[in-house]
């Protein structure tokens, strides 16, 4: 539907949703092998789960009258996790298609609404671990390997695809290249650590440029996976600072070793991180693009919502 012209380039806020895994786990009581919500499109239950989790999210936005963008629970659906849990190449990209028919059926019933656009995003992550990203790939390399599920998901009625908590620039170059391949625009969102560069210790600035340098340009760059304290100072200015829209922190100030070991959930306060989120946005008006990671729910959106339309309607 937006695929040619994504509204949420317009520099209005728009909302997305927040950590889909972390509410699965400790708040819908699932288990999530791997970390993979896309096993619950196979099951009723769960399937219905996604619904009311991707609802919650849309009637936020569609209260505030903004849009909102929704990230298919398609992160851990690529070839390598997939394996581990037993999907092979087939059920794979059935998965991956199911995964965006659910969200366009959520989006269906809020079809009308001009103010309260509904974007379907193609979630991809890393091909190692997140937090543990011991293996990298060469910028070729990632790209063969992402392109199994973007041109998957590129056949499918979302409007990008958005990679999430990137670890190293290598990758969202081998992702940005295979999604200009597929003809989708695509979102690179990079994870920092407590000091604000990646986890391979690229600076966020320098981890921009380069992709931007090496390929035609995704559409825009976020941050997530990281709480605000921790990648605020280093977020650039100017134009690469320019090219960052989407934040998506989590709510929690610990490190993602901290956040690993963890057997409780930190939801933190979600009154805090919508300050923060003002602040974020006062001092970079570029970022336009709200939500939340691990341990945040649909209260954090609603407090972030609360506070970044509010301000912008006083404006």
């Amino acid at each position: 539907m937006y695929r040619t012209a994504l509204p949420q380039l317009s520099g209005e806020v728009f909302l997305t949703d927040s950590g889909l895994e972390t509410d699965l786990i400790f708040q819908g009581g699932f288990d999530l092998p791997e970390f993979a919500a896309f096993v619950l499109v196979d099951d009723a239950r769960g399937a219905a789960a996604l619904d009311a989790y991707f609802r919650r999210h849309a009637d936020i936005a569609a209260q505030h009258g903004c849009g909102v963008i929704l990230e298919a629970p398609t992160w851990r659906a690529s070839r390598d996790w997939g394996a581990r849990i037993g999907y092979p190449a087939a059920e794979l990209r059935r998965v991956n298609q199911d995964a965006i028919d659910l969200l366009s059926r959520v989006r269906g019933g809020y079809l009308g609404a001009a103010s309260s656009p509904v974007v379907i995003s193609g979630c991809i992550g890393p091909r190692a671990d997140a937090y543990r990203p011991a293996v990298r790939m060469g910028e070729d390399e990632a790209g063969d390997y992402h392109a199994g599920q973007i041109d998957i998901l590129a056949g499918t009625e979302v409007d990008l695809v958005h990679a999430m908590t990137i670890t190293y620039p290598a990758e969202a170059i081998g992702i940005a290249r295979a999604a200009a391949r597929a003809g989708v625009p695509a979102a690179i969102s990079f994870t920092t650590e407590t000091d604000g560069r990646l986890p391979d210790g690229t600076s966020l600035a320098d981890a921009v440029a380069a992709v931007d340098a090496a390929t035609g340009a995704p559409a825009y760059y976020g941050v997530n996976c990281a709480h605000p304290s921790h990648f605020e100072p280093a977020l650039p200015a100017g134009p690469i600072g320019a090219r960052v829209r989407s934040i998506r922190a989590n709510a929690s100030r610990q490190s993602h070793a901290e956040l690993d070991e963890s057997a409780t959930l930190d939801a933190g306060d979600p009154i805090e991180l919508a300050g923060d989120y003002l602040r974020l946005r006062a001092q970079h008006p570029g970022i336009s693009i709200f939500g939340g990671c691990c341990g945040t729910d649909a209260r954090h959106v609603q407090a972030i919502a609360d506070a970044l339309l509010a301000a912008t309607d006083t404006r």
